[in-house]
């Protein structure tokens, strides 16, 4: 596997290759992040990842001084997932001059659930994807649905941009208990990992009440943050949204079974931890 920092040395060792497959992570690598190489090389050859802790998508109370960087751990274990080559730029390599080019999400689908409690996020998320994208130039790139509004908003991007890169969205991955491998896990203490699944298990409760016939989405909703908030979570939202573009659904749409999805984010202790089920 080739370790490159820089761009031009990325597009040396990408020249000619036509069939790339991408994964761009932010590194602290898991069992989550292998399984969306693994599924990266079912879909082209050869596979590329990138690691870089982007500074554009936190905001200035979030965590990104003491994200954990574990490059030499995580080289290791993508060389073993048979990843061809690894870019792990410096910001100064990322960004040599300020980023004052930006990619705006809409504001029907970029400033709600997340992008409301976490504002500009998503424009940081566009703005280094559309980057990476334009440096690795894929055929196709893989995200996780775990970031459920994140891959839908990449999935437009692409699409409405024109860009030559299918977007390939990846199962969540989740522990024996049901918790979403995420890098911020390792925050958790002992006894916040213990309690850490009942964001998954709130989900399928909600999901529940809908299959079952259950059509007033507001108390269901309502009922799952009183219930995180008693058990001393500090919930930012539950929600049940469509999937075609996350609005609320309307009576009309859970008379007709629209597609649906519970997406949820809420603090456990000083750790935000995001989940979603689809219906």
């Amino acid at each position: 596997m080739k370790i490159v920092s820089s761009i031009e040395e990325l597009r040396d060792q990408l020249r000619g290759q036509l069939r790339t497959a991408f994964v761009p992570t932010m590194g602290n690598l898991h069992e989550g992040h292998l399984s969306l190489m693994r599924l990266a090389r079912r879909h082209g050859d050869p596979v590329v990842a990138s690691i870089f802790v982007n500074r554009l998508q936190f905001g200035p109370n979030e965590d990104f001084d003491k994200y954990p960087r574990t490059l030499q751990d995580d080289a290791e274990k993508l060389e073993k997932e048979g990843v061809y080559v690894l870019f792990a730029p410096t910001e100064k390599d990322m960004y040599p001059e300020p980023q004052e080019y930006r990619v705006q999400p809409p504001d029907g689908l970029g400033n709600i659930l997340e992008g409301e409690f976490r504002p500009g996020f998503f424009t940081g998320v566009t703005t280094v994807v559309m980057k990476l994208f334009s440096c690795v130039q894929p055929r196709v790139a893989v995200f996780g649905k775990k970031d459920y509004q994140q891959l839908m908003i990449v999935r437009n991007m692409a699409r409405q941009f024109a860009l030559p890169t299918e977007i390939i969205g990846a199962e969540t991955y989740r522990a024996e208990d049901g918790l979403a491998l995420s890098s911020r896990n390792g925050y958790l203490s002992a006894d916040e990992r213990a309690e850490a699944p009942v964001l998954y298990q709130t989900l399928n409760q909600i999901a529940e009440g809908v299959r079952t016939g259950n059509r007033n989405v507001a108390q269901l909703e309502q009922q799952a943050m009183d219930s995180l908030a008693q058990r001393h979570w500090k919930p930012d939202y539950v929600s049940v949204r469509r999937r075609i573009d996350l609005q609320a659904p309307s009576t009309e749409d859970l008379e007709k079974n629209e597609p649906l999805v519970v997406l949820a984010a809420a603090k456990l202790g000083s750790t935000r931890l995001i989940d979603n089920l689809e219906i």
